[in-house]
């Protein structure tokens, strides 16, 4: 799949609200600053192989890190670092974030990092935003991740044999899908928590049904165009092809879900290819912070926590982080008006709405990667992002998101 996000942040000193988020951590002391989101945007989401596979996962950033400075209204030269999340790097080139912005036209002098926590890698790149802003090391910047699964290479091993063949190896699976501690795919953890969870097929094919059916009514509502910028590939001797919509949620048959056969455990597995957040060839969610931004603030950035469990536990993660989010920003889960919880796997969602005992008429109420797509270096940034444009004013939205190796994170928000 592919697709790009942006957010666009911007800091100033904390005095309007030193005295409302005293209780809080590091997000309430008078000596931070506030950090304030002033865009949104991400590319399309195109399906694997599909609409955005001529499109390499760094100028797909370039699209989205453009089109969140464009909406914010800052001028280029006042953007001062570039994080971006991104985690099948193999055959991209040097630095990828730096080509990233260099291709959207930022200033030589702009430094970027490259972030790679597995799938929470784009929203770690705004919390470290984030932090940075706080800390007045910045004041302005953008952050984001970006993924493009439909060029990820094959490799072998510099062990060539004198005879036997060569043995190559999908570095999706290798590098992104794999579990590397009990040797086998991530499904696998998600099969091992929906058997201890004592979540159902039933359950999960119903959750997957409805993460279609609730993209579809977003789409239709207008709501996903407001956080898209599109993409325009050249074509030999024709007119532009303009990719604007995500791909993947058009493309299910809900007359297949009963038949679909256990992907990952044969003979007693319950996961099946529609749990799984089909790898989408996407790119970015950024974030740009600014002072200057001739737009009006669009949310405020409250807190951010990380946690981890066994890797095997990787769906559950999230249930770990989310209390400590929530302390930190001085609320409580029933203050949670939206929640965007990064559907890596059907389970994943269900699994955390259980243990956290939250309401799930709150929770994903726009679709998520399951019907949208799972480009893992950008997927934490659009969450967010998302929740920027979907909240109303006044009102908190809370994003997590697991990873591979047991990890976790997840942040608060706030619409103005």
């Amino acid at each position: 799949m592919s697709s790009s996000g942006l957010l666009t942040v911007r800091s100033q000193l904390c005095k309007r609200l030193a005295h409302k988020y005293l209780s809080r951590t590091y997000s309430s002391r008078p000596s931070l600053n506030e950090v304030v989101i002033v865009s949104a945007v991400r590319t399309p989401m195109g399906s694997f192989r599909g609409s955005l596979a001529a499109v390499p996962a760094t100028r797909l950033g370039s699209i989205a890190i453009k089109g969140a400075i464009e909406k914010a209204g800052i001028p280029v030269e006042e953007v001062k670092e570039v994080y971006m999340g991104n985690v099948l790097q193999a055959g991209e080139g040097q630095a990828p974030a730096r080509q990233a912005l260099l291709g959207a036209g930022l200033s030589l002098s702009t430094p970027a990092t490259t972030i790679n926590k597995v799938c929470a890698s784009g929203m770690k790149s705004v919390m470290l935003a984030a932090q940075s802003l706080m800390c007045g090391h910045q004041d302005v910047m953008v952050a984001g991740g970006m993924e493009s699964m439909s060029n990820v290479p094959y490799v072998m091993t510099r062990d060539i044999p004198a005879y036997g063949g060569l043995r190559m190896e999908d570095l999706i699976v290798k590098d992104g899908l794999t579990d590397v501690y009990n040797k086998f795919h991530m499904g696998n953890c998600a099969e091992n928590t929906a058997k201890n969870m004592q979540i159902t097929r039933e359950e999960q094919d119903a959750y997957a049904i409805s993460s279609y059916n609730r993209s579809q009514a977003a789409y239709n509502s207008g709501l996903l165009a407001k956080e898209i910028v599109p993409v325009s590939i050249p074509q030999k001797g024709k007119p532009d092809v303009v990719v604007s919509e995500d791909e993947e949620w058009r493309r299910v048959d809900f007359s297949k879900v009963p038949n679909l056969r256990p992907v990952f455990q044969k003979d007693n597995g319950i996961i099946v290819l529609l749990y799984i957040s089909f790898n989408n060839q996407t790119i970015e969610c950024k974030r740009a912070s600014s002072r200057k931004a001739k737009t009006r603030p669009m949310s405020v950035f409250l807190a951010f926590a990380d946690a981890a469990t066994a890797p095997i536990d990787f769906p559950i993660a999230p249930a770990f982080a989310v209390p400590k989010v929530l302390a930190a920003a001085g609320l409580k889960k029933e203050d949670i008006a939206m929640w965007e919880i990064n559907e890596a796997f059907s389970v994943v969602v269900l699994a955390n709405v259980k243990m956290l005992d939250i309401d799930p008429s709150k929770v994903n109420v726009n679709g998520g990667a399951v019907s949208l797509g799972h480009p893992i270096g950008m997927s934490g940034a659009r969450i967010v992002g998302h929740m920027v444009h979907a909240l109303k004013s006044g009102q908190y939205g809370l994003a997590g998101i697991c990873n591979g190796g047991g990890g976790a994170s997840s942040v608060i928000i706030q619409k103005l």
